[in-house]
């Protein structure tokens, strides 16, 4: 899939998202807005893939956004603004996966759909006829996994900071 389908869709994924009533709206129902909106068949593995890659991206904005805002009381309309339009400059990969960081020019972390699943991958990468492809060394978290690990982060922060004051 081209990038410029990608933003196309991504874009009106996201517009759907933003008007609709979220109690009624399933992923089938955006994707399929999605593809009368822009003409397109939406119901082939990689089409799918993606809009639920940014399906899942924007309902994790929009709940990271609900518990900053429960966090530091309301925030103003400039703001909100300036957060929508961050959400559609998201990188993906040729395989629709979102690209959360790129850790050095050969590691990224990516969230991706794998069986229904989601993972939060953090790999190394090779080159292979110009294109990026994963390789096996990485690790691949479930959601679950992913909330446990965060979860010890400042504990593992915390180490490191003890272990460099003992080397300096």
């Amino acid at each position: 899939m081209d990038p410029e389908t990608q933003s196309q869709i991504e874009t009106t994924v996201i517009e759907i998202l933003k008007n609709a009533d979220m109690e009624e709206m399933t992923e089938f129902k955006v994707r399929s807005a999605a593809a009368e909106k822009l003409g397109l068949d939406l119901s082939t593995t990689e089409y799918k893939r993606f809009v639920r890659r940014v399906v899942e991206s924007f309902l994790l904005a929009k709940k990271e956004k609900e518990e900053a805002n429960e966090a530091q009381g309301e925030e103003g309309e400039e703001e909100e603004e300036e957060d929508t339009k961050r959400d559609g400059g998201k990188e993906y990969d040729d395989d629709g996966d979102l690209i959360i960081c790129r850790l050095s020019n050969k590691r990224r972390v990516t969230i991706q759909d794998f069986r229904g699943k989601t993972l939060v991958s953090i790999r190394e990468f090779y080159e292979k006829d110009g294109k990026q492809m994963p390789s096996a060394k990485g690790i691949s978290l479930t959601a679950e996994q992913w909330t446990a690990f965060s979860k010890s982060v400042p504990a593992i922060e915390e180490a490191i900071k003890k272990l460099e004051s003992r080397l300096n």
